[in-house]
């Protein structure tokens, strides 16, 4: 029962700590809360979490074909994940939020779109699966004496654990939300838009750095 019990607290605290950074994804739930909505923000960190989820299986599971294409390809895959939120966030700097009391639904963004770019920014981030690795060593996720059924409630723990963060990020933002109107969500968006650009610029830069590297 103890076994059952630490793992279950171990992977409770790798969820919350693998979401806690304030990357790109964590930016965009900030921004969503505030211009959408709790519940979209959400989905967005639902999204996040089963890709945190993909990277801790391929932690835990050791796959080790998919972690070498992941370390041989990093600095590509950083590339392309760094055009992606570049390219969202030049769509959001051009936006045009609508007014705080409208409430009706955005048919342009259902939950499924926000559950999609939730999962591709963070899985477009390979920086992850270390960190994951990193993670599983400090809190000892991997141990011999662990059979089918802890590991069941360890990665059961990690899901928890990162949706435990996402609702409480969005929580606690949305509770500021009424003070914000449709101009200050328009100055707030052009400024998550350009952190998102220098996000991405940074990550591009890191990446073709990475390349010359090896290549030379």
């Amino acid at each position: 029962m103890n076994q059952f019990y630490d793992i279950a607290i171990s992977g409770f605290l790798i969820g919350v700590m693998i979401s806690a950074p304030m990357g790109p994804t964590g930016v965009l739930c900030i921004q969503r809360t505030l211009s959408k909505g709790r519940w979209p923000a959400f989905v967005t960190g639902v999204g996040a979490a089963l890709s945190d989820l993909i990277y801790c299986l391929l932690t835990g599971l050791g796959l080790s074909f998919v972690i070498d294409f992941i370390e041989n390809n990093q600095e590509a895959l950083q590339i392309v994940g760094s055009i992606a939120i570049a390219g969202y966030a030049f769509f959001l700097f051009r936006k045009k939020p609508a007014h705080q009391k409208d409430s009706r639904p955005d048919h342009k963004n259902n939950f499924f779109a926000d559950l999609c770019t939730g999962f591709l920014f963070t899985f477009a981030n390979p920086l992850i699966l270390f960190f994951s690795i990193t993670l599983f060593a400090r809190f000892n996720f991997i141990q011999q004496d662990y059979n089918y059924f802890h590991y069941v409630v360890g990665y059961s723990a990690i899901v928890v654990g990162a949706l435990a963060w996402w609702y409480f990020i969005t929580f606690s933002v949305n509770k500021v939300r009424a003070r914000f109107n449709a101009h200050s969500i328009w100055v707030l968006n052009r400024f998550i838009a350009t952190v998102l650009f220098i996000m991405a610029a940074v990550g591009c830069y890191m990446g073709i750095k990475g390349l010359i590297t090896l290549n030379g």
